[in-house]
């Protein structure tokens, strides 16, 4: 997926007319000066490693693994030079920047700590064993086990966002690590750390200027309209054409946990649904999806992310239901838009699995996976595909027929991988009636996770 550079001073423009307090003292951007031309100290840790090299890097669990070095810069904290790495057969959100001490220029003969050679990593398995190794561990496809034109647009995708300059973001009280570069104008989007006000998105490099605007910021949650409350949980409804530069920050915020999330500015066409927690001192964004308001390809979701503090909490199961609930109101079928991420893979099948066995653990008489389709909004396709995973249907005089046991939907159900989610949707806290249909052909698009 292209990643698409903001338009001319667009955001720049905005971010500049709404700052408080002047910026000109800021340190320079990490790398951008001189090595060691302002009269300074010389960095250290420049010799032996080159960009494009192969070497054995301790990641932060103090395990060694094959990386490649992409770029390098000037940690000014540090005097060092600092190397990006790539670390072979891991997704790129693992990627990070480290120090030379790190890295090790040469590991002949070295063993790793599970008795193996680092260099003998070419153990013959069965391809199912891969599939699930890979699986588990979330390791990408090679340019090899993808279609030309995929493999075209990962190569083209990999080379516009291959380095990620911003390391953290702060973001209310937490102190995110980032996953994936995001493109934030040129002054804010090589700095290690992006300070961004939790209600308004607007994002600063210092932390001056991040707590004069606390102090100035009267905003206490996201634009738009609250469509759900269940206790503590909100959900506000945003519309790209009303809230545009709200919105544009929200993207470049998610882009940096997302990694095929094709990005462009004009968010118009969209709908954005931010999930919240609330207490006295205002709605702390949790996570969003967003949602073409015309989706030709019948996609309820563009974009899905639950922010990094609050994954592994429910949360991410209710925005899915949530965006099927919206689609039954609608009367429609909807699917997320493809690619889906490794985490959005695994959520979203777990949500359907979970949905389905629910319904055919309950129901009596025949069922077909189109019924299932009108009770659930989700597409056939979908459907087909998970009671597959499960083994629960069968290709018979050219159609697909379901073929269950009662014993064998409750083995599944059992299983804590389609239990049911520790979040729903309570349908009588939804205010919310679906948008007067209207006639389009354009498409335009800002997917995907």
């Amino acid at each position: 997926m292209q990643e698409k550079s903001p338009p001319p001073a667009t955001l720049v423009k905005e971010e500049a007319k709404e700052e408080p307090v002047s910026e000109g003292g800021d340190v320079p951007v990490v790398g951008e000066a001189g090595e060691g031309g302002d009269g300074g100290p010389v960095p250290s840790g420049g010799q032996g490693v080159e960009v494009g090299g192969t070497y054995m890097v301790r990641r932060a669990d103090n395990t060694w693994c094959q990386a490649e070095v992409i770029q390098k810069r000037v940690n000014d904290v540090e005097n060092q030079y600092e190397y990006y790495v790539h670390y072979e057969n891991f997704n790129r959100r693992l990627d990070e920047w480290v120090l030379r001490d790190r890295i090790m220029a040469s590991y002949d003969g070295m063993e790793a700590e599970n008795g193996h050679d680092l260099g003998d990593s070419d153990r013959k398995i069965t391809r199912n064993q891969k599939r699930k190794h890979d699986e588990i561990n979330h390791v990408q496809k090679t340019y090899a086990e993808m279609d030309p034109t995929t493999a075209a647009l990962e190569k083209e995708h990999e080379a516009l966002t291959k380095v990620k300059y911003i390391d953290r973001v702060q973001i209310g009280r937490f102190e995110i690590d980032t996953w994936y570069f995001s493109p934030y104008p040129e002054d804010y989007g090589k700095c290690p750390k992006l300070w961004l006000c939790e209600f308004c998105l607007k994002y600063m490099r210092l932390e001056k200027t991040y707590r004069y605007h606390q102090g100035e910021c009267a905003i206490r949650q996201p634009a738009g309209k609250e469509i759900y409350r269940k206790g503590t949980l909100s959900i506000y409804e945003v519309d790209g054409k009303d809230y545009k530069l709200y919105c544009q920050n929200l993207c470049l915020l998610a882009k940096l946990f997302l990694d095929h999330k094709t990005l462009y500015f004009d968010v118009e066409p969209f709908i954005f649904y931010i999930l919240c927690e609330v207490d006295r001192y205002g709605a702390h964004i949790v996570g969003y999806f967003s949602k073409e308001k015309e989706s030709p390809d019948g996609n309820n979701v563009a974009c899905i992310l639950t922010l990094p503090p609050y994954q592994r909490k429910g949360y991410g199961k209710l925005l899915i239901a949530f965006s099927y609930e919206l689609s039954k109101l609608e009367q429609v079928t909807g699917s997320p838009e493809k690619p889906l991420s490794d985490l959005g893979k695994l959520s979203y099948r777990s949500y359907w699995s979970w949905v389905l066995l629910e319904i055919l653990r309950d129901f009596r008489g025949t069922l077909s996976i189109k019924d299932l389709s009108g009770m659930t909004s989700i597409t056939q396709g979908d459907i087909i595909s998970t009671l597959q995973s499960l083994n629960l249907v069968k290709y018979w005089k050219g159609q697909h027929v379901i073929c269950v046991t009662p014993k064998l939907i409750e083995e599944h159900l059992k299983s804590s991988e389609y239990k049911k989610p520790r979040l729903t949707v309570d349908i009588a806290a939804l205010k919310w009636t679906p948008p007067k249909k209207v006639n389009k052909t354009k498409k335009t698009s800002i997917s995907h996770s």
